[in-house]
């Protein structure tokens, strides 16, 4: 489990939620489900969090926080562009798409994903590509890169594409392979005339 706060409270109940969502699946688990694997009552847990939709956006908001430092650092790392940008979407995805896609209950979860926190992605995915958007911008005015257009729509796309490859693989193998294939394009893309 990634570290999603800095309140070890928080934290105990963040982690709880997430190994009762991985091995019961986002609708069966319960706030008492939760509750008992943090070691708290259902009533201290609801001084927390108000439902297991509020706890499932805390888990989104820590994995966006911990991707978009991770993703910062990948692409300021040595390495071709092809290698920078492959450990940044490896970085994107980070520790929680390979959890997701061995949870028999992966799909369920990136469903709930969408509907319980589909803000908190939003306002993640925003922050992904001005990290991206900032990146190509700095690489673009170093000469290191010829970007084919508008900085922010190229990261966009970046964005765009990492979203098809993860709802169009099966599993993380294929996950890992289409996000190594995407980094190895774009990066051959981006390469100064």
């Amino acid at each position: 489990m990634i570290k999603t706060s800095n309140d070890p409270k928080q934290q105990a109940i963040l982690e709880s939620a997430w190994e009762a969502f991985s091995t019961y699946g986002f609708r069966k688990t319960s706030m008492d489900d939760i509750a008992r694997r943090a070691g708290m009552s259902r009533p201290a847990l609801y001084l927390s969090y108000r439902n297991k939709e509020a706890i499932f956006a805390g888990l989104v908001e820590g994995h966006y926080g911990l991707a978009l430092d991770m993703v910062a650092d990948a692409l300021a790392s040595g390495g071709t562009l092809s290698e920078r940008l492959h450990a940044a979407f490896e970085a994107q995805g980070g520790p929680a798409m390979k959890a997701m896609m061995d949870s028999p209950h992966g799909l369920e979860l990136f469903e709930a994903g969408m509907s319980a926190a589909g803000e908190a992605i939003a306002t993640g995915e925003l922050a992904l590509r001005g990290v991206y958007a900032q990146w190509l911008r700095a690489e673009a005015d170093a000469g290191q890169i010829t970007p084919p257009g508008n900085v922010e729509e190229v990261a966009r796309v970046f964005c765009s594409a990492m979203k098809g490859i993860k709802h169009t693989s099966q599993d993380y193998a294929s996950y890992a392979s289409g996000v190594a294939q995407l980094a190895a394009l774009f990066g051959a893309a981006l390469q100064p005339d």
